[in-house]
């Protein structure tokens, strides 16, 4: 295995933090279904500190709600990839896109069924 002189410390978090402030940038800037979602998160989370009764369900309700940005900026990665890799279609290239489309929206409906269980529950 090769060493490189990789940072260490503080500065690797400081470029790993870079790191993400640019991935937040990019997806926010490229991605409409990303400000949607970050949009409902704006709404929900407030909410959902108000409505819960504890922790525990303040935590689902907006652990649930920020779990769907997760899972839009990996699917977002994937279909840049894809997109990176070639614009041609392939039966692969459009399983990749599909499969992480369904991630997101089981993602959504983990929100719902969350909000729902505890909120009515």
């Amino acid at each position: 295995m090769i060493e490189r002189n990789k940072p260490s410390g503080m500065v690797r978090l400081l470029h790993a933090f870079g790191h993400s402030m640019r991935g937040f940038v990019g997806v926010y800037q490229h991605e409409a279904a990303f400000r949607q979602e970050l949009l409902l998160a704006v709404i929900l989370v407030p909410l959902g500190i108000y409505l819960g009764h504890n922790g525990i369900e303040r935590a689902l309700l907006i652990g649930s709600v920020l779990f769907v940005l997760v899972v839009e900026i990996l699917n977002s990665s994937i279909e840049a990839v894809v997109d990176r890799i070639g614009l041609e279609r392939h039966e692969l290239s459009g399983l990749a896109k599909d499969l992480g489309s369904a991630a997101v929206f089981l993602s959504l409906t983990m929100v719902a069924i969350t909000w729902g269980l505890v909120l009515l529950g």
